[in-house]
């Protein structure tokens, strides 16, 4: 073990302020405990106060800590949100006090929490948008989520619910490479070690003095356990999404995570929130698919436009991606399992780094004043209300509208990088990459597409889009009503 260590400059252990932020123990476990009596409470405050009124727990959940929190820090320092998760802090001691049993194998499935939040959160979210937005159902959420962390927590060992099960592991765990930050080790100092301080004091049973070899960080959730062990431990500053550019041991989960996210995510909002505002929202094909259906199947209060729009969104992207990730394959005389899982990573600026175009705007025009006016009423502060940072026409908002097109070409950039790790001509490598770039081109396509439609075509006059089957249904209510009142008076 070692208790003394020049760092060197880029290393964030050794910078004056920041370096205590990120390592001092007593201040990473004052935060982690702060975090845990405000998802406590958030989730009390859901089940007490059930009213519209309580902004608190609503934005709590779905506005501090997703999606700001995960996606900014996401990518800037990594997957630091899991270090100072609650399920995590809890259950490092619980699985250090529990019973310690292997996981079993059936449930060593990483598609198991990937699958969770694409379907069980954004396919709810977008066939019942309100449903989460409740109180009660979001407290009743993580009130479920708490209890089957802790008992697999207590029961199995090495923290196996954050790797297998918990939906936010999954994406974090995916998605931590597009920062500039990374755990590893001093090789001078690890060469010579015998005790492995720094492999012992993990929960996870990980190894960080391997992670700079192997270029992954495996499943590390940043809790720094291992830099209090041992001095040796760096917490560095690269250059963002560095270890994509060269090779490392592909895990298939983390391609899927990029693409089923990216098309939860940004091309549902863009079918559904951005052209579903838009004066010809009833001409896409997943607005007249739900029109369709709507009049041979009542389907109630489902948003059945914006179910469409998701199912439309995921197979598109899943098509587009498989298509010419075949033709690429082809082209590079290689399998398609191989072109596939190697290249895909390059889709990982897409969601979140693209995405940050939208929360930030967010941010300054309403999530501010949300989640500080949520604050207010869950604490019962007598202050006057917070309002919008920003208003929606500020023209220095448009800034944030240049960050989709800084994700394609950071994208474009990885798949150059990594498809030179295939050998074939340049010929072939130049037509390869315009086939497995489809996805990300598809993407820029669609942001595009929307700038012309709002400048072609305009706002619809009636705001977001749901479904024109339900408005023609409440309109022909309205002139049935008209028709019945009319035919009343003249009987009369």
């Amino acid at each position: 073990m070692t208790t003394f260590k020049k760092r060197d400059k880029n290393d964030i252990y050794g910078m004056p302020i920041v370096g205590f932020f990120f390592k001092n123990p007593l201040f990473l476990n004052g935060l982690r405990v702060t975090v845990l009596l405000l998802f406590a409470y958030g989730v009390y405050m859901g089940f007490v106060d059930q009213t519209p009124e309580n902004t608190f727990t609503r934005y709590l959940f779905w506005g501090l800590f997703w999606s700001l929190f995960i996606i900014v820090s996401l990518s800037s320092f990594g997957r630091i949100f899991c270090g100072i998760c609650p399920h995590g802090f809890v259950g490092k001691y619980l699985t250090k006090w529990g019973m310690n049993r292997e996981f079993p194998k059936f449930l060593k499935n990483r598609y198991i929490g990937i699958s969770l939040i694409v379907i069980g959160w954004w396919g709810v979210y977008y066939a019942y948008p309100s449903f989460f937005k409740s109180p009660l159902a979001t407290a009743m959420l993580f009130f479920v989520l708490t209890v089957i962390a802790v008992v697999f927590f207590f029961v199995y060992k090495e923290m196996s619910y954050c790797k297998y099960i918990c939906p936010i592991g999954s994406l974090t765990r995916a998605y931590h490479r597009i920062a500039p930050t990374w755990l590893g080790t001093y090789k001078e100092d690890c060469s010579q070690c015998k005790t492995f301080d720094c492999a012992t004091a993990c929960s996870a049973n990980l190894k960080p003095f391997t992670f700079d070899k192997r270029n992954s960080m495996t499943d590390c959730t940043l809790c720094m356990d291992c830099s209090t062990a041992c001095e040796s431990v760096s917490f560095k500053i690269n250059k963002p999404s560095f270890s994509l550019f060269d090779t490392f041991k592909i895990e298939k989960f983390e391609v899927w995570v990029f693409i089923l996210i990216t098309a939860a995510i940004s091309i549902t909002m863009s079918f559904h929130h951005a052209l579903g505002r838009t004066a010809i929202a009833d001409e896409f094909i997943w607005s007249k698919t739900a029109n369709f259906v709507q009049q041979y199947i009542d389907l109630g209060s489902m948003d059945v436009v914006g179910l469409f729009a998701f199912i439309y969104a995921m197979v598109l992207s899943i098509g587009i991606t498989y298509i010419g990730m075949f033709l690429a394959s082809k082209l590079l005389n290689a399998t398609f399992e191989k072109t596939f899982y190697t290249l895909g990573y390059a889709f990982i600026p897409l969601f979140i780094i693209g995405g940050l175009s939208h929360l930030l705007q967010s941010f300054f025009t309403h999530t501010y004043a949300d989640i500080a006016n949520g604050f207010i009423y869950g604490f019962g502060l007598d202050t006057a209300p917070v309002h919008n940072l920003a208003a929606r026409k500020e023209t220095w908002l448009n800034i944030f509208n240049y960050f989709p097109y800084i994700a394609v070409i950071w994208a474009y950039v990885i798949l150059g990088k990594r498809i030179g790790f295939f050998n074939a001509s340049k010929v072939k490598k130049t037509v390869a990459f315009i086939f497995a770039s489809s996805l990300i081109t598809f993407f820029l396509s669609l942001n595009i597409y929307k700038i012309y439609v709002y400048k072609t075509y305009g706002f619809a006059n009636t705001g977001h889009h749901h479904s024109t089957a339900k408005k023609d249904q409440h309109h022909a209510g309205i002139e049935k009503k008209g028709i019945d009142k009319t035919v009343s008076k003249k009987d009369m």
